[in-house]
């Protein structure tokens, strides 16, 4: 069988030899408890506050501006709740934001509706851009905290973060940007930027699962998720996974130090391989190509087949792609994404995405690009054949 190709970096990226290697003795020797006051503690410690100070110098952050997290589920919805729940009887019950987030920032705000807040979704163009007007309108004095994600995880949009996050400052907003997909791919400066809670995850770079951090500025009103401890100042109670803290910042470091010159690789990667698939399949339609995206991604809708035979098509030639979210990939509805930008249910059926990442080469973009036309074709017949409900 042929050299296996991984197309689905958007969902999660191999952890770095140099993460692993980072890691190793705080699984080994090196166990204590950084609460601890011992020698074992101590050690801890000092490898945690030292992971904090490194992933600041990334975001442009100050250390104690720095809080780890689980991952991106976790820091979406602190970012959503946090300063909800703390400006809510202040007279400010709404959140903004639009309908094309991840899940994580939706089903928060959806929960949260139910729990008497005001939700509000501002409107984006065919090509998954926000309406910048149309967002500040939203954004009232009722408003408590507005959420955008920077680079869209299905389509790899990239939002105009600073002009809302002005647009939500101007309003009195705590303003939240989702920046697991662009951190590594955007320049990020924090302390330049009219963002108050910015949320990053570590598998997305390289680092193992389970870890994130959340950025919160200096002064944001913000309740915790959950009671316990008094752990990062008591925003995020519970004992700190350092093995994985300490791999963040190592993976966060390296992503940095990589990022132009990777990615101008993964662009010009991008690139090939639409001008490839386009080539072989006139008809298939690459989304949200009229804007500015990310690097990486690639979401594309063949007419008249339905992105389960089209995966499985790929699967069995060795290629692993997405139908969007990984985090939606058991759902049987179509992208939530892709019907926010108009784009017809039964052409969103047919979506696939393809994300691109430090495992894609050359000859894997030349060997999609050549087998999608023999794919489609086969997922076409499959849809034909497939009885009508």
């Amino acid at each position: 069988m042929p050299e296996p190709i991984y197309l689905d970096h958007a969902a999660t990226t191999p952890v770095r030899p140099e993460v692993r290697a980072a890691m190793e003795p705080f699984l080994g020797p090196k166990f204590g408890n950084p609460s601890s006051a011992h020698r074992w503690g101590r050690e801890a410690r000092t490898a945690l506050d030292e992971a904090r100070e490194r992933i600041a110098r990334c975001l442009g952050a100050r250390v104690d501006e720095v809080c780890f997290t689980s991952g991106g589920t976790e820091g979406d919805n602190l970012a959503v709740f946090g300063p909800w729940r703390a400006r809510r009887a202040g007279g400010r019950p709404a959140i903004v934001t639009t309908p094309i987030e991840h899940k994580a920032v939706l089903a928060a705000v959806h929960h949260a509706a139910e729990h008497g807040a005001e939700e509000r979704l501002a409107p984006v163009d065919g090509d998954g851009v926000v309406d910048g007007d149309a967002f500040a309108r939203l954004v009232d004095e009722r408003a408590a905290v507005c959420s955008v994600m920077w680079v869209n995880n299905e389509t790899g949009v990239v939002q105009p973060i600073a002009e809302l996050g002005e647009r939500a400052r101007a309003a009195g907003a705590v303003f939240h940007t989702d920046a697991v997909q662009a951190f590594g791919k955007l320049a990020i400066d924090v302390a330049a930027l009219p963002v108050d809670l910015l949320t990053l995850s570590g598998h997305k770079i390289g680092a193992s699962k389970g870890i994130g951090a959340i950025y919160i500025r200096r002064g944001t009103p913000l309740e915790p998720l959950f009671y316990g401890g008094s752990q990062d100042r008591g925003r995020r109670p519970g004992t700190e996974n350092v093995a994985a803290a300490v791999g963040l910042a190592v993976a966060a470091e390296l992503t940095l130090a990589e990022r132009e010159a990777e990615c101008a690789r993964l662009g010009a990667l991008r690139d090939r391989l639409e001008r490839a698939i386009l080539d072989g399949v006139p008809d298939a339609v690459i989304h949200a190509r009229g804007a500015r995206r990310a690097p990486h991604v690639c979401n594309v809708s063949v007419p008249g087949a339905d992105a389960e035979s089209l995966l499985m098509a790929l699967d069995l030639q060795g290629v692993a792609a997405s139908g969007g979210s990984a985090c939606q990939s058991g759902s049987a509805l179509p992208s939530h994404v892709l019907a926010a930008m108009g784009v017809p249910a039964e052409l969103a059926a047919g979506a696939v995405r393809l994300s691109l990442g430090a495992l894609t080469t050359p000859a894997h973009v030349e060997r999609v690009g050549a087998l999608f036309p023999a794919l489609v074709a086969r997922a076409r017949a499959a849809a034909a054949a497939a009885p009508a409900w």
